[in-house]
């Protein structure tokens, strides 16, 4: 089969258009899960919290400005198919300026620094976090999902202990979402990533965080989403941070194979604003 050339301005392109969509706009997903979350809350508070949320998103869109003052740090999933080919230029070198177009161009707060200790900010919210993936085929998947740091402060990795088992996974992710409390803005989403390795474990939370499921998921992921997504509603903690029954509007969990001896844990939470869109090339 022959390759099929796609220049990297085509990803320029699209992750300068996803980075100013998404923080302008909440996904489909996420309107939906806050809307539900409005009729299930029964304190007073907290449904005020819910309305005021849910304004904002109404206001960002209708005036085309960021649904948070945080716009994130751009983090940005490529799956490319094994038949493709990128032409024109270096596809990261692609990605950083279709980042650097998009915060510029849509007036999106530059939140990165160049160095962790010496903190200068480099002006133009690049570099982003760039994860790859090849998948059979000829088309490019580009999901952007910015990422602020209120929340992305919160996360947390553990790793437990084989024997720690069902039990052992569902404690991680109460602890950190108890330990975060009002600090990650609730209503929170919760991204949890299961096996792999101490890295894995985190890029599976990240995905699960941006809607990518992951191929090794078992029927337990879905009845331990359940599972934990109630626990955490009866925590009390609530919209704001100021009590009610909704603490998190979705848990989802990203499993994959691990070593005899390991069972590493990530919880990735995210506010209400989970920002994730992607395009297909």
């Amino acid at each position: 089969m022959a390759l099929r050339e796609i220049s990297v301005k085509e990803i320029s392109d699209a992750v300068r258009d996803l980075c100013i969509k998404i923080n302008y706009e909440l996904s489909d997903d996420m309107q939906d899960l806050l809307k539900e979350a409005a009729k299930k809350e029964t304190s007073e508070l907290g449904c005020k919290v819910l309305e005021t949320l849910q304004e904002n998103l109404v206001v960002a869109r209708e005036e085309q400005i960021p649904i948070c003052q945080d716009t994130g740090m751009a983090v940005v999933f490529l799956e490319v198919g094994q038949d493709v080919h990128f032409v024109d230029g270096s596809i990261e070198e692609a990605v950083n300026d279709g980042v650097r177009r998009g915060y510029g161009e849509g007036f999106l707060r530059k939140s990165v620094v160049e160095d962790p200790i010496e903190r200068t900010n480099t002006g133009d919210n690049t570099p982003a976090v760039i994860h790859y993936t090849i998948v059979s085929g000829d088309k490019v998947k580009v999901t952007v999902s910015p990422k602020g740091f209120g929340s992305e402060n919160m996360s947390r990795v553990f790793m437990k202990k084989p024997a720690d088992g069902m039990e052992g996974v569902k404690d991680a992710i109460l602890t950190a979402v108890r330990d975060a409390g009002p600090n990650a803005c609730p209503p929170m989403a919760v991204g949890v990533g299961v096996g792999g390795t101490f890295e894995k474990a985190a890029e599976l939370s990240k995905e699960a965080l941006a809607g990518i499921v992951s191929p090794y998921n078992r029927s337990w992921t879905d009845e331990l989403e359940q599972e934990v997504l109630s626990e955490i509603n009866a925590s009390g903690i609530g919209p704001g941070g100021l009590g009610g029954k909704v603490t998190a509007l979705s848990v989802n969990i990203n499993t994959y194979p691990t070593h005899i001896a390991g069972l590493p844990v990530a919880v990735n939470i995210c506010c209400h604003v989970n920002r994730h869109c992607r395009a297909v090339i």
